[in-house]
């Protein structure tokens, strides 16, 4: 199966994958990458996120791309869910299917609903995410109050 956890093993891949895609995305500058805190959080005594790693069919052993993720719960559904925070395939394994099974792997974690940011203007993840059912949230704004 090309979609397993991760595990503390694959947390400087990890880690690598969360800088390819900041920068992927124009942000690496604003990244504050916190090796510990990080460890901490996917694998220490209470992790707080997860984690699921993406290998292309024909190299099992090799991470193409990852899914960081944590629980979330709706007091309007009543029901846990999941926050996808990170969805990132390395440029050379695109189009294998492998963002397909991670948002598959993730669907099947929970019967709430799976829901995740997209940046404005990113027209090829909007058309992927589409293409499997995924629908924008309209009428909301998200806010955040971040901690200077």
């Amino acid at each position: 199966m090309p979609v397993r956890p991760a595990e503390p093993a694959d947390f400087e891949e990890i880690c690598a994958l969360l800088l390819a895609h900041a920068a992927h995305e124009g942000v690496a500058d604003r990244v504050r990458l916190d090796r510990q805190e990080t460890y901490e959080a996917l694998f220490g005594e209470h992790p707080v996120a997860w984690a699921h790693i993406a290998s292309p069919p024909d190299e099992p052993d090799a991470v193409a791309g990852f899914a960081l993720w944590y629980p979330t719960f709706s007091s309007w559904d009543t029901r846990p869910g999941i926050w996808l925070d990170d969805l990132y395939i390395k440029p050379e394994y695109r189009r294998y299917g492998l963002g397909r099974e991670l948002l598959s792997a993730l669907r099947s974690l929970t019967r709430g609903r799976l829901e995740w940011d997209v940046a404005h203007g990113n027209d090829a993840a909007e058309s992927f995410y589409r293409s499997i059912g995924a629908e924008p949230v309209g009428g909301w704004t998200r806010y955040r109050w971040n901690v200077q």
